[in-house]
């Protein structure tokens, strides 16, 4: 493997969800975490518990991108999940790209749902993109082999 100067970039990265490439400005909760058990057996000699990994726990991915006319799928999904008209969940996909534009990294979300859409933030002197959020739930974030 050949060494690297310096890390890759946070900003060319591309996310996949449904079969579907989708452009967003920022994604935040790749957090992989597990809980941790401690136990103290009652006749143990030693003063301390010990420690085991317990359960994973997940957290909310959050993905923002801009506002378009027109352009109404976060809350399309949102709505389907709570109307129950289908299952309505699905994996996702967060690759991050190098500059040659080739995955070099890669996180596996398994049947999101949407938990909150955010709407862009309206300001009369503001001078920014609107930008809306999507906060979604998952059964488990796994980083895949590239």
């Amino acid at each position: 493997m050949a060494q690297q100067d310096y890390p890759i970039p946070r900003f060319h990265f591309q996310v996949d969800w449904g079969g579907a490439k989708i452009s967003f400005t920022e994604v935040t909760g790749l957090v992989m975490e597990r809980e941790k058990i401690e136990y103290r057996h009652s006749d143990s000699k030693d003063f301390n518990k010990i420690s085991m990994p317990g359960m994973v726990k997940n957290s909310n991915i959050t993905l923002k991108r801009g506002k378009f006319e027109r352009d109404f799928d976060f809350n399309k999904w949102f709505d389907e999940v709570a109307n129950q008209r289908a299952d309505g969940r699905r994996d996702v996909i967060i690759r991050l790209l190098n500059e040659k534009h080739e995955p070099v990294a890669a996180w596996s979300a398994t049947r999101c749902f949407p938990v909150k859409v955010t709407a862009p933030e309206l300001k009369s002197d503001a001078n920014e993109a609107s930008i809306e959020s999507l906060e979604i739930a998952h059964e488990g974030l796994k980083l895949m082999a590239i």
